[in-house]
């Protein structure tokens, strides 16, 4: 039996309706910034396997210290023991993150690490006598799956069936220079009228919202007015982290900082699932106390895991490398040097590039999970491109490591896709 076959028997696949699409591709091994089928046929990982993989496949010095590592510490409850993996990772963190941050709380994936970040702002005020019920999130962000990131996305296609049931969550437009004032004006009436104990927000750059980007001066103005009423912010960078908009963090784009911020995806460089969130000693200090009940009481089995925390720690060595940063800026240039080939196109509606993200918006109407998206993505797949549409916004988020040559073919798949459709 094929693995095809044998995966069609047990298996149910993420954001998949299985009566239309019955069939998954068996990928065998990962090299740099390649895929390679069952029948060894390669394909450029053009999104990093959902942005994860930034330093490529199966690097070998992030190989070379997960060894070390596993003959060492596995696994230990991270209640009441450390390690030095654990000690070691929230030090180099610390350097990295925006100045403002001090303390690291683990957890398991991206969702969770959004969690973590509101049930922390929640029960920050709910610790200082105050009840806040509200929280503030942008139309059309995505913040995870769980119920507390899921109340706070805005993109109904994964909410429907559940939203009856979400925490208070009211939403603004992401602001530009034709409606800050708008906005501003909503986010005040919003604070008004509402007890509002946090703003969560994906900074500069929606990921699941087709790479939607705004820009930091207008963003840093809901930041200002948010701390003036004491509205914990979180920033999440679940995607956005890690060198991905030119900077560590997008974070580091705009003058006012995020009181928490949620990180994963590229943390571990694909290897295996670990978050974090962190905050301000401001937030860390509201939950100490002689009554046991203002501890945060969130667990995660696997928090800190010495494997995921010595994977994060080789992948933040190798984003630090003179060679990773060079690549960074050699992809940057890339982008923006293809963007003048096509942005003039009749079928290109619009461009957008923040860092090494780059989005193209065709001039062409289609549902997110329509016909004509997975016409698209068969066409890159049939040239051995891994490309993943979202909606009528074709987009690039590569490796660091990806090659001049594999990005030029990526870049040539993107052109022929003009003609095909």
């Amino acid at each position: 039996m094929s693995l095809k076959e044998r995966d069609k028997k047990h298996l149910w696949h993420p954001l998949t309706q299985h009566k239309i699409h019955p069939e998954a591709l068996p990928i065998a091994r990962a090299k740099g910034a390649l895929l390679f089928d069952e029948n060894d046929k390669e394909y450029i990982d053009g999104i990093a396997s959902w942005y994860t993989v930034m330093y490529g496949h199966c690097n070998e010095y992030i190989l070379d210290k997960v060894q070390q590592q596993m003959q060492k510490l596995d696994q230990i409850v991270f209640a009441g023991f450390t390690h030095e993996p654990a000690i070691k990772l929230s030090e180099e963190l610390i350097k990295i993150l925006p100045n403002n941050q001090e303390k690291i709380f683990f957890s398991d994936n991206g969702s969770t690490a959004n969690e973590v970040g509101i049930k922390m702002a929640l029960q920050y005020h709910f610790n200082k006598g105050e009840k806040r019920d509200t929280i503030i999130a942008f139309i059309d962000g995505f913040h995870g799956d769980t119920f507390g990131a899921m109340s706070a996305s805005g993109l109904s296609v994964y909410n429907g069936p559940f939203e009856d049931f979400f925490i208070n969550v009211k939403r603004i437009p992401t602001p530009n220079q034709e409606n800050i004032d708008e906005v501003l004006k909503q986010l005040q009436d919003i604070i008004t009228t509402n007890e509002v104990a946090a703003f969560i927000y994906e900074p500069l750059v929606q990921g699941a919202n087709a790479m939607h980007m705004f820009e930091a001066v207008y963003l840093d103005q809901i930041l200002k007015i948010c701390r003036q009423n004491k509205i914990v912010t979180i920033a999440d960078e679940v995607m956005t982290g890690f060198g991905k908009t030119g900077k560590t963090f997008a974070s580091d784009h705009i003058s006012a900082k995020p009181d928490i911020i949620s990180m994963s995806k590229s943390l571990t460089a694909g290897f295996v699932p670990m978050a974090v969130t962190s905050c301000t000693q401001e937030i860390y200090d509201a939950f100490l106390d002689d009554s046991i009940g203002k501890a945060f009481f969130h667990a995660h089995t696997y928090s800190a895991n010495p494997i995921a925390c010595s994977v994060a720690l080789a992948g933040i060595e190798l984003l630090q490398s003179e060679e990773m940063q060079n690549n960074i800026r050699r992809i940057i240039t890339s982008h923006k040097e293809f963007n003048t080939t096509i942005k003039d196109h009749p079928k290109v509606k619009a461009t957008r590039q923040m860092g090494v993200i780059f989005a193209m918006e065709l001039h062409i109407e289609m549902d997110r999970y329509g016909k004509k998206r997975y016409e698209i993505f068969n066409h890159f797949m049939s040239q051995g491109i891994f490309l993943r549409p979202l909606g009528n916004t074709v987009y690039i988020l590569a490796p660091y490591v990806i090659t001049k040559t594999q990005l030029d073919k990526v870049y040539g798949a993107i052109i022929d896709l003009l003609d095909f459709v």
